[in-house]
């Protein structure tokens, strides 16, 4: 079982996407329609930032998606398909891609009006956001719960065991960090973002997102699809729009997810997208020798994905070479 995983906001990087925007007139088509979504020229963003203008989410989101999709196609094209995709946040607009829901010209809309809303939001709160590694989160959740800032903050990303993303005003972090700190609870750094997301803070851009959802055409997936709201696959029948709508305004359950996947055994993850970040993030969920992980952030590693015995069908397998670039 081969699993795609699709990164968010957090996994860029000035430069990404070079390589297809050298080679790839279909790619390089997606940015030109992001540009004017946004109104932005976003390959020179892309190329060479300045990171400034690359944290902006109206502008990173669409571009995220849209270099997360030259890297799908690519692999897509040298025969390697997904059993199972999974985005983490705005990587779900680029899943509902992959899973045949939308096409990769409206993935790109809908993460432009996704990045709008959002931004919008942003604007009416001095929001942040604070990521904390720490062994034992009991103390810290029971603090949050009756602390008056707790108040003003939500646990946003549940990314592993040991790893959890805070949302909410800038002041109550600043609290929650102290608290933290003093308690000798582990470590925190505030994320270079610029809202509050999934929190409670985006609930009128959820709802805005809701109704604006409805105009895009959707098909039930292709292939199967684990959402982060719920940790579990679309219901059948169910609407994927208002999932995927409310996610904004609701935390990443991405432990769930990682705990779903784990009970699949799947034979290999490819992240497919930017940076490693998911990568990073599935070894803290517990996936070591037994699953191979395998980044695919540009066009050499869509060479290795392709090549690789744990993405060839089972039939292809016997006599694959032996080596392997999947990462361990």
């Amino acid at each position: 079982m081969n699993v795609f995983l699709f990164p968010g906001q957090g996994s860029q990087e000035a430069g990404m996407g070079a390589d297809l925007f050298q080679s790839d007139p279909a790619f390089c088509e997606l940015v030109a329609l992001a540009s004017e979504l946004v109104g932005e020229d976003l390959k020179t963003t892309c190329l060479r930032g300045p990171e400034k203008k690359l944290v902006q989410t109206r502008l990173l989101q669409p571009l995220l998606v849209a270099v997360s999709l030259g890297y799908l196609r690519h692999l897509n094209g040298r025969g390697v398909q997904p059993d199972l995709v999974l985005g983490h946040s705005l990587g779900e607009i680029t899943a509902l891609a992959a899973a045949g829901v939308v096409t990769p010209p409206d993935a790109v809309r809908i993460a432009a009006k996704r990045g709008e809303l959002m931004d919008q939001a942003a604007a009416r709160v001095d929001g942040a956001m604070l990521a904390v590694t720490l062994e034992d989160r009991s103390r810290l959740l029971e603090w949050l719960s009756s602390a008056p800032c707790g108040k003003e903050v939500t646990l946003a990303n549940d990314n592993a065991p040991t790893q959890v993303v805070l949302s909410g005003k800038r002041s109550a972090l600043t609290a929650c960090a102290a608290f933290i700190a003093d308690g000798k609870l582990g470590r925190c750094r505030l994320l270079a973002v610029s809202g509050p997301w999934h929190s409670p803070y985006m609930a009128e851009a959820a709802a805005q997102f809701d109704t604006w959802l409805r105009q895009i055409p959707m098909q039930p997936p292709r292939v199967p699809m684990l959402l982060n709201a719920t940790a579990a696959l679309p219901e059948a029948g169910g609407d994927i729009r208002s999932q995927i709508s409310r996610a904004l305004a609701r935390p990443v359950r991405w432990t769930g997810c990682m705990a779903a996947l784990r009970a699949m055994n799947p034979r290999c993850l490819f992240e497919v997208g930017p940076g490693r970040v998911l990568a990073g993030l599935a070894r803290a969920n517990g996936f070591g020798d037994s699953t191979r992980i395998l980044p695919v952030n540009n066009l050499r590693g869509v060479e290795s994905a392709a090549q690789s015995p744990a993405s060839m069908p089972l039939d292809r397998q016997e006599g694959a070479g032996q080596n392997s670039s999947c990462l361990r």
